[in-house]
């Protein structure tokens, strides 16, 4: 990709936004919401409690200051409520409802709280009622797309308070108290002008800028373009930008104020740095960095860095409260840029801008995850082979990085899959941004991201026909379901990986499937079928010749025997499972398999026999140098010869076991369960 410079010069943007140290207006606005969250509701009235929190709503049209409003209510009454102000917003930038499972996670994640991943949206608004049970918390909820949304997420607590944003009315939720914006006053509208343009130029023409603001209709985004707009111009009289939006009227939706000023704006700008403007309107989320911006322009980082700060200055868009650069386009503005992009670049350019951003994110990711395999050189001499722009000087930043942009990531993830003309894109930047998470991260911690982007690897697989993909994508939510307890869940999705490893002739991804399909009987207690199912996987591995993971399919079975009360049958099975592992040479597996057949023995009945296999156990973890082995296996030793009326012998060993490990962890904890284990496979294709 060939970098083109942005000539901006002639733009003549001020280097920074104006200050911004107050609210302007609204006093009249304030004054009744806090008056609101005073008032006596119709529960108090009639002498019941309230059983839920009370409702704020401020209604206006995109580009009235609503979410201005809502975030300077909540600044002036946070003291009230020691818990904090959770914010959530409710719509895309396009205008698409969030759904209110993503925004329950959020709100989760911003109260500490975890959510189980891949839970349902009713588990999920549950759990946040019940987190924000007792608690004094302010809920800021932007953009509602409808009552649906914010009635989902109230809590139960009527010390908590909800204020939502929307375009107009929430009929279905009780008692909510309503605030309708219109414009500003005269007075905050002239003065939001003069903290862009300086008070000189509004002094000596007072009525130009108050005609200007009445052009506006005092709408504070609109004013705010304008303001912008005479400030990145000094020459520029108020006079001729009023007069020029009073004869401008257009045509709806163009005749609006800010449509009006956008479009002036717009066309005035230089020709490549309007196409930069235009083309944001594909930023994922609404969230614009220079590494974004250079890739749909096909600019240098650094032009696209300055050129979205000059934006930013003239309020086409909104500085982000991050430790990277990151800028969030407006929502007023979203569709107008849109609308631009459409009119003004051929679908085939705007598509080509998209696999840019989409080949930008690939990158960025690959060297966010190369740069944590310190121990690689290979890694390093990939490093060394990308461009300057794309490397990160730490692990750390690197790890920031994908903190900052994860939800740009994931909605980026999300339009591709939607998109559906770029899934080979799509494929390769789930399959980075699943290796990106899971190493800066860790899989557990990242586990709820992860859910929802192997389901979006489902849907890219069964619509291109990917068998593998499909699989592989059915046993990783398999794997999150059985984790998080929805084990029938995880059984529907593992028998279905077991049809896609078979239509797709994969060997690794059927027997994977079999054996989880055993594990998850086991889990809901069907032994029988389990062991069925162990005994399949089982065949496989060993007509492929694979020793170790047969040794473990043996213990696998011989542990649903055990559990079935099968003594014998798990007995074959653990003897075949240490046999297996000492042909492998893994002698710390083959001492354990030999602590599982002393463990059955016992349960058999036959302690004599219990206590020879133990020692002979003993012997094999101390070869393997495993102390907490050895220690588990003396505490064995120790119970059994109580059993058997020696408890001299008995105390020799649990010394023996305490002088190993001290007070540590009981012999449950330091033998665990073998059969659980089970080795990842990639969501798409491996190739980086």
């Amino acid at each position: 990709m060939t970098d083109q410079a942005v000539d901006t010069d002639d733009a003549r943007l001020p280097a920074h936004p104006p200050s911004e140290d107050h609210f302007l207006g609204r006093t009249r606005e304030l004054k009744g919401l806090r008056a609101d969250i005073e008032r006596a509701g119709l529960d108090t009235l009639s002498g019941r409690k309230p059983p839920r929190a009370r409702v704020l709503l401020i209604a206006g049209r995109p580009g009235s200051g609503r979410t201005a409003l809502a975030g300077e209510l909540a600044r002036q009454v946070a003291e009230r409520y020691p818990d904090g102000v959770l914010r959530a917003r409710l719509g895309e930038p396009d205008g698409t409802p969030v759904p209110v499972a993503r925004t329950a996670r959020e709100l989760l994640a911003a109260l500490d709280v975890p959510a189980p991943a891949g839970a349902a949206e009713e588990e999920l608004t549950e759990v946040l009622r019940t987190a924000l049970a007792g608690r004094r918390a302010l809920l800021l909820l932007d953009d509602a797309a409808g009552a649906e949304q914010v009635d989902a997420l109230l809590p139960d607590a009527p010390d908590c308070l909800v204020v939502a944003v929307a375009g107009g009315p929430l009929t279905g939720i009780a008692d909510v108290r309503p605030c309708t914006l219109g414009g500003l006053d005269a007075k905050s509208a002239v003065e939001l002008l003069t903290r862009y343009t300086g008070s000189v130029r509004i002094t000596v023409d007072p009525r130009s800028a108050e005609s200007l603001a009445e052009a506006c209709e005092g709408q504070p985004a609109a004013l705010a373009l304008a303001g912008g707009w005479l400030a990145s111009r000094p020459q520029a009289a108020v006079s001729d930008l009023a007069k020029r939006l009073h004869t401008d009227t257009g045509d709806a939706p163009e005749g609006t104020p800010l449509a009006r000023v956008f479009r002036l704006v717009h066309d005035q700008l230089p020709g490549r740095a309007a196409r930069v403007l235009r083309l944001l309107c594909l930023a994922p989320a609404g969230l614009a960095d220079p590494h974004t911006a250079s890739a749909l322009a096909g600019c240098s980082v650094d032009t696209a860095g300055a050129v979205l700060e000059e934006f930013a200055a003239v309020g086409l868009l909104r500085a982000v409260d991050s430790p990277l650069p990151q800028y969030a386009v407006p929502g007023c503005l979203h569709p107008l840029m849109r609308a631009r992009a459409e009119s003004q670049e051929r679908p085939g350019e705007l598509q080509l801008a998209r696999a840019r951003m989409l080949e930008r994110n690939v990158r960025l990711l690959q060297s966010c995850r190369l740069i944590t395999e310190t121990d690689s050189p290979q890694a390093r001499e990939r490093l060394r082979e990308m461009p300057p722009a794309l490397r990160f000087p730490t692990p750390r930043a690197a790890a920031e990085w994908l903190r900052v942009r994860r939800p740009a990531l994931l909605a980026a993830t999300r339009a591709a899959v939607a998109d559906g003309e770029l899934d080979t894109l799509a494929r390769r930047l789930m399959s980075q941004l699943v290796r990106a998470m899971a190493a800066h991260f860790g899989a557990q911690a990242a586990a709820p991201d992860l859910y929802e982007i192997h389901g979006l690897v489902l849907d890219v697989a069964e619509r291109r026909g990917l068998h593998r993909e499909r699989a592989a994508a059915l046993l990783n939510l398999g794997d999150v379901d059985a984790q998080t307890g929805r084990t029938r869940d995880a059984l529907t999705r593992y028998r279905a990986a077991l049809d896609a490893g078979r239509e797709a002739n994969d060997p690794y991804a059927t027997g994977r499937a079999m054996e989880s399909v055993g594990g998850a009987h086991q889990e809901l207690g069907d032994f029988d079928r389990a062991a069925d199912w162990f005994g399949r996987a089982l065949a496989e591995r060993l007509a492929r010749g694979e020793r170790a993971e047969a040794a473990r399919l043996y213990g696998r079975t011989g542990t649903a025997h055990t559990y079935a009360g099968r003594y014998g049958e798990a007995l074959r099975n653990w003897r075949a499972a240490a046999a297996g592992y000492r042909k492998d040479g893994d002698v710390a597996a083959h001492a354990r398999a030999l602590s599982e057949v002393a463990r059955v023995q016992e349960y058999a009945g036959r302690p004599e026999e219990s206590l020879h296999t133990c020692r002979e156990a003993v012997e094999w973890a101390r070869r393997a140098q495993d102390t907490r082995l050895q220690a588990a296996l003396q505490l064995r030793l120790a119970d059994t010869l109580d059993r058997l009326g020696d408890p001299a012998a008995a105390h020799l060993h649990r010394s023996a076991a305490e002088r190993m490990l001290g007070n540590g962890p009981q012999e449950d904890d330091m033998l665990p369960e073998r059969g659980d284990d089970a080795c990842e496979i990639r969501t798409a294709a491996s190739e980086d």
